[in-house]
């Protein structure tokens, strides 16, 4: 996956270290060229030094190519500036912006668009939604029966009924997250692009249940 990232602070160097580490090839912008001291020697990635919501920045940084766009500087307006070009003006489908203001996280959340807050957590959460990898477990019950996970969908699955991935899948989807709003389904909630799914399961189906939701319903396959 190739993946822009504008910031290059404490979150953004750690977020393309990360991603380097998962074999991803990333592209990172700042306006302070001292800055990308903190990506180091080894940072075989490239860097841009440049306004990060200026098209022509983005333009050399390959944002119109891009699988991923991460905005993660200092600056509320700037992130979802950036944010927003690279989803409407180059089409990246996976975007995702660092908000320190709470009420305008959810403002962004509700337009499509993840926002997440603190270092580390910022690192470990946007590389979530860049390069899901898995099942991610939210909850577990005292008894550590039954866990909730954070279920990567296969594409095909949007445009689907919930009850379709349930029957498929055999396990019920405790609530889902959409524009940042969490929701319990109904019978007739359909899957769509940037849905959170979560899942009830138990350890000994767990697997089964991430391998459907990972794979193309049979049916259209």
């Amino acid at each position: 996956m190739y993946v822009v990232i504008m910031g290059c602070g404490r979150v953004g160097s750690t977020l393309a270290h990360n991603l380097e580490e998962r074999g991803h090839t990333v592209a990172i912008i700042d306006q302070d060229p001292n800055a990308f001291r903190r990506l180091g020697a080894d940072f075989a990635g490239v860097t841009i030094t440049g306004v990060g919501f200026e098209r022509t920045v983005l333009q050399e940084a390959g944002a119109d190519r891009a699988d991923a766009f991460a905005a993660v500087s200092s600056g509320d307006n700037s992130n979802i500036i950036s944010a927003r070009l690279a989803r409407e003006q180059f089409g990246v489908d996976r975007v995702v912006a660092r908000i320190y203001d709470q009420k305008r996280a959810e403002v962004y959340e509700r337009l499509g668009i993840p926002t997440v807050a603190t270092v580390r957590w910022t690192a470990d959460r946007i590389i979530r939604h860049l390069a899901p990898e898995g099942a991610i477990e939210t909850y577990r019950d005292p008894t550590s029966t039954v866990s909730i996970i954070e279920m990567p969908l296969h594409s095909a699955w949007l445009g689907q009924a919930v009850r379709s991935l349930e029957d498929a899948a055999g396990a019920r989807v405790a609530y889902l997250t959409r524009f940042g709003v969490g929701a319990l389904p109904t019978v007739s909630t359909v899957l769509q692009d940037g849905d959170q799914v979560y899942m009830l399961v138990t350890d000994d189906i767990a697997g089964a249940v991430t391998d459907v939701a990972a794979n193309e319903p049979k049916e259209v396959r």
